[in-house]
Formats: structure tokens, sequence, C-alpha cells
């Protein structure tokens, strides 16, 4: 199962996620919970950096994957509290669709990305 958690400043903005597991929702190269996740993420990472020339840390694994962080670090502008909010609101929709695959939460603890 993917497990996705986001935390949220003293702003009520989202500065950080963690996304961890598998979906395991097909096989290898046919998982659609997995593609959707990984899609909508590294898209929201890029057009971080693209839109809003923001270039946050990010924490990957790229040999075994089911590992992907990624903090802001400094202030939280509008377009980028978005960015941020769309990746939340479109993982939900998938957690929606796929409750089995992806679960989607907030913490109020600060994001070990590691």
């Amino acid at each position: 199962m993917i497990k996705a958690s986001f935390h949220r400043n003293a702003d009520k903005q989202i500065d950080s996620f963690l996304i961890l597991g598998h979906a395991d929702s097909g096989p290898y190269g046919q998982d659609l919970v997995c593609a959707a996740v990984s899609a909508v993420t590294i898209g929201t990472i890029n057009n971080l950096e693209k839109l809003t020339q923001v270039h946050p840390q990010v924490v990957l694994d790229e040999v075994n994957g089911g590992h992907l962080g990624c903090q802001i670090t400094g202030a939280v502008s509008h377009d980028t509290a978005l960015l941020l909010e769309n990746l939340s609101e479109i993982l939900k929709d998938v957690a929606d669709s796929y409750p089995d695959n992806i679960t989607v939460s907030s913490t109020q603890n600060t994001i070990d990305l590691n």
C-alpha cells in the first residue's frame, strides 16, 4: 500500500510530503495506481521548479522505488501552496477510488524525508 503524508506549517500550508510503499494493484509495469501517483507527484515536483523557481529538497529511492519525499525550504509562496494542495487533492481522489492501495494523511509532526 502507498502511504502519502503531508505536513502543514504554522500558516496551514503544505510544506513537505512523503510517499512510501507500493500500490500492488497490478503486475509490475501495469500498476495503474502506482503510475498515477508517480506521474502526479513527479509532475508536481518538476512544476515547483519550473513554475515557481522553488528548488525543494527531494529524497527518492531510484533503485527500488516506493520512497519519495519533498520539503520546501523557506517560505511557501501562493503558487507553491496551490501546487502542493493540488497534489494532495489528486492523491485523495485516487485514494477514494483505490482505498486498498493508497492512503493520504496529514501530520502535525515534521516529516523526516529519510
